[in-house]
């Protein structure tokens, strides 16, 4: 049954309407084939470089740059030295991807939020590096269908709690819709938001948390269309 109109819905960016985090996955794929360590196997150098990325997004955030450093270091903790000139080179060679992409949205996006805009009010609320994510936000020709965009570095509950605030929402009536638990669904439940969780095969493993599966104000859609069937 097809919820009242005049909600607030707030939307994810990366992977939630257009797909992201499988381009960093080709180029990890690349960089462990490239780097064919000589004692660990794929699964070893990708949880290193997990480890290295989820401390250099404390530091230096998160988006292109920050992987890009993630890789150089990893590169540097395995080999045990700087790399060369020209290995650091190729290393951005394989990263260059990233920033000559273009965006490329999920099925369905662009006519489910056409007519979603219709009977309610769309906010975009993403994490990352401000200018590029305000850049692929303008490649993606969704602008017009939303009243405002937040970017912020983080997305915790004082992120959220601070979001309602600065747009005088009712939590009641206000849905945070992503694909990430970490950032999408669990602070906006601990804020009193409701929520819409839907799930991409390629969401970066550090966006990763099980949700309660007794929360009866989360809702699992199998994919962005369908949410035209609640909304």
């Amino acid at each position: 049954m097809r919820r009242s109109d005049g909600q607030t819905l707030i939307f994810d960016a990366d992977d939630t309407l257009w797909e992201n985090n499988v381009l960093f996955e080709n180029v990890i794929e690349s960089f462990i084939e490239w780097l064919a360590h000589p004692t660990l196997d794929r699964a070893q150098v990708r949880t290193i470089l997990d480890d290295i990325e989820a401390a250099n997004a404390v530091t230096h955030g998160y988006g292109s740059a920050m992987f890009l450093r993630s890789l150089h270091d990893c590169f540097e903790r395995l080999r045990e030295r700087p790399g060369s000139p020209q290995e650091r080179q190729e290393i951005e060679e394989l990263a260059r991807a990233l920033l000559d992409r273009k965006v490329e949205l999920i099925p369905g996006v662009t006519e489910t939020l056409a007519e979603l805009q219709s009977r309610h009010r769309l906010l975009l609320f993403t994490k990352g590096h401000p200018e590029e994510q305000r850049h692929k936000f303008e490649l993606s020709g969704l602008e017009r269908l939303f009243a405002g965009v937040h970017i912020v570095e983080e997305k915790k509950t004082a992120d959220y709690l601070r979001l309602i605030a600065d747009n005088e929402l009712d939590p009641g009536v206000t849905w945070m819709i992503g694909n990430s638990p970490k950032s999408d669904i669990i602070p906006a439940r601990q804020a009193g938001m409701n929520a819409v969780f839907i799930p991409n095969d390629n969401t970066w493993v550090l966006e990763h948390e099980i949700l309660d599966p007794a929360d009866e104000k989360v809702l699992t859609l199998a994919c962005f269309p369908d949410l035209l069937g609640h909304f």
